[in-house]
């Protein structure tokens, strides 16, 4: 029971505490839209051919969301069971203390994973896992269907929302938008009020959350850069966007992104990395 809690096993198993919160948080939030579909204002009405098109949508976005979790979750990043003994004589291999391990570039040790993270990128907090070099591609994946689910509710209950603020005044609009909670607790709006307005700011933060995360990892994808290689200005390892995308994605990188189990084996081994003055790449 105390593992539940704990940042990390000696072994180095991630936490799954935060993963936990993480579905709590989501559970709430479908409950909530749930009573708002239901008993509240609800989505706009709308005709059979557009209703069809939602659900086709809703259902296309929660299986890619639902299956690129799942492959996040599964992929281990680490090191462990990787066979590094005897490779480790190369330029930029480094010596772990904590792993008492030769790690290879673009490595680095989680001291919340408690393990070394091949070409690591950072620690997902939500997750409560590294994002490294056998997870990286469903992170992005599930980033983009996250912001589209988020977006799709957003626009569904937005008519419902911008009906119930034009019906008071702006103080209480304001209000309603940015304290839900404490315009419930004391009474100025419904139950039914109070779960509208709750979604729809919590899907719109979301949404601009993913998308902004998108739009980062994105352009460092474009680079072929970790965020830890972004940060110190190294651009090593970019060969240009194609081979980039195709090193991060596997070579069917256009569709990857629409069916997460679509077959796109990554090109390396998360070990040795072609850098770009192999490629030739580097201006003399």
């Amino acid at each position: 029971m105390g593992q539940l809690w704990a940042v990390g096993s000696a072994e180095g198993t991630p936490a799954r505490l935060p993963l936990v919160l993480t579905a709590l948080w989501a559970a709430a939030v479908g409950l909530e839209l749930a009573y708002v579909l239901v008993l509240g204002p609800g989505p706009p009405p709308l005709g059979p051919l557009a209703r069809a098109l939602h659900l086709v949508l809703a259902a296309f976005q929660l299986l890619n969301l639902l299956g690129n979790v799942g492959l996040f979750l599964r992929s281990d990043p680490s090191i462990r069971g990787v066979m590094l003994a005897g490779r480790g004589l190369g330029q930029g291999w480094a010596y772990c203390y904590q792993c008492q391990s030769q790690v290879p570039p673009r490595s680095g040790h989680c001291s919340s994973c408690r393990v070394c993270i091949l070409r690591r990128d950072h620690h997902c907090r939500l997750l409560g896992r590294c994002v490294g070099f056998r997870n990286y591609r469903p992170f992005l994946c599930l980033l983009l269907h996250a912001a589209g689910v988020l977006l799709h509710v957003s626009v569904l209950l937005g008519p419902a929302l911008s009906a119930l603020l034009r019906a008071h005044a702006p103080l209480h609009t304001a209000a309603l938008l940015l304290l839900p909670w404490l315009m419930l607790l004391t009474g100025r709006v419904s139950l039914a009020q109070f779960a509208l307005a709750f979604v729809t700011d919590t899907c719109v933060a979301g949404a601009l959350l993913c998308g902004a995360g998108l739009l980062f990892h994105g352009m460092l994808l474009l680079r072929g850069q970790t965020t830890w290689e972004w940060a110190r200005g190294q651009h090593s390892y970019d060969l240009g966007p194609c081979h980039n995308l195709q090193a991060a994605l596997g070579p069917r990188w256009v569709l990857v992104w629409l069916w997460p189990f679509l077959a796109s084996p990554l090109p390396g081994d998360g070990i040795t990395f072609q850098t770009a003055a192999d490629a030739g790449l580097v201006a003399s």
